[in-house]
């Protein structure tokens, strides 16, 4: 069968054929098409996490605690908590907690505006900035190997196609906010 025609493509043997063969079983009448993508990256972003984490683990990092120190270093410039949030697609609340542990760690350095009191500038300090660039490298390593079971062809596919449904459910779901 085909992913067109209901059934779970080729004789894939991952965990997510074996859930679509199940629910075809029980709801033979059900098109379980999507369930193969959606299923799958969910299931690669869950394995994937599992394993990049090690790093962050070893570094004392939680994940959301790297994507904040993350920003702060890719951006290059100061940010207030609100727009780390938006940068990081967390919520103030988060923020202000994971943001209130890394300052105690010494990783950021917080600073208050001039205009308005309420309004908090971060920045990383310099020990944020070096774990930063020390856990990268590694980060990158452990994808790259994950990715070399893929051809250089498959891996721009992928990309493009993984972008083109990130840009699309971007747009939809920030339609659906407004």
């Amino acid at each position: 069968m085909t992913a067109t025609s209901g059934g779970p493509t080729g004789t894939k043997r991952d965990t997510v054929a074996a859930v679509v063969r199940q629910w075809q079983s029980v709801h033979p009448d059900l098109d379980t098409a999507p369930m193969e993508i959606i299923g799958r990256i969910n299931r690669c972003a869950a394995l994937l996490q599992q394993a990049e984490d090690a790093p962050l683990r070893r570094a004392g990092l939680s994940r959301p605690e790297f994507d904040l120190l993350g920003a702060l270093r890719r951006t290059g410039h100061e940010l207030t908590p609100s727009e780390l949030a938006r940068e990081t697609f967390s919520s103030g609340a988060a923020v202000t907690k994971r943001l209130k542990q890394l300052t105690e760690r010494g990783l950021v350095e917080r600073r208050g505006d001039t205009r308005d009191r309420r309004v908090a500038h971060l920045r990383l300090t310099d020990e944020g900035r070096d774990l930063v660039d020390g856990v990268l490298p590694e980060q990158l390593a452990y994808e790259t190997s994950v990715l070399s079971e893929l051809d250089s062809e498959g891996r721009g596919e992928l990309a493009s196609l993984l972008g083109e449904l990130l840009g699309r459910l971007e747009g939809r779901l920030g339609a659906l906010r407004a």
